[in-house]
């Protein structure tokens, strides 16, 4: 169901809000179930704060799960074709499915690298960045310790929902 607007999405059963938003946190439907019980919003502003705030809200492990559903930048799954189609679309338009063979390589390391010292995937909202800004992004959260880290990817998820809400629903 395409929605043009957050009244739409207002007026939906709770079954039927869930469906609407569920992609907009990487396989984490849950975070559109708990936003859903806060309805009305009066704006998306409002409803993509009542869904980082359902994450903030989420105990420890619940985060940690969310944050090891989205896949590596041009990693396995990109190469593979089982990316969701908002990740496919958002790294394809950092350019991602571009890279050459010595970037491609440098983003292998990386992200071995980064799984190796965090056990989850590099997060960071791709829109409005280039492959090298992607890079330089990973090189240096590298030298974040495990708790600034599941911060910054928690920061990052709330940015591309952001983005994801903003595409859906017209303000």
């Amino acid at each position: 169901m395409a929605l043009r607007s957050i009244d739409e999405l207002n007026t939906l059963d709770q079954a039927g809000f869930i469906a609407c938003l569920a992609d907009i946190y990487e396989h984490s439907p849950w975070v559109a179930e708990c936003a859903s019980r806060q309805r009305p919003y009066v704006d998306v502003a409002s409803l993509a704060a009542a869904m980082q705030a359902c994450v903030q809200a989420a105990d420890p492990a619940t985060q940690l799960t969310l944050i090891r559903a989205h896949p590596e930048l041009a990693g396995k799954l990109a190469v593979s074709g089982g990316l969701t189609a908002a990740s496919r679309s958002e790294q394809a338009a950092a350019g991602l499915n571009h890279c050459s063979p010595e970037e491609f390589a440098t983003l292998t390391a990386l992200n071995n690298a980064y799984q190796a010292k965090f056990a989850f995937p590099f997060i960071v909202a791709v829109r409005g960045m280039q492959r090298a800004d992607i890079i330089a992004a990973m090189q240096r959260r590298l030298s974040n310790t495990p708790e600034q880290e599941v911060v910054a990817a928690l920061q990052q998820i709330g940015r591309i929902a952001q983005f994801r809400l903003n595409d859906l629903l017209t303000h």
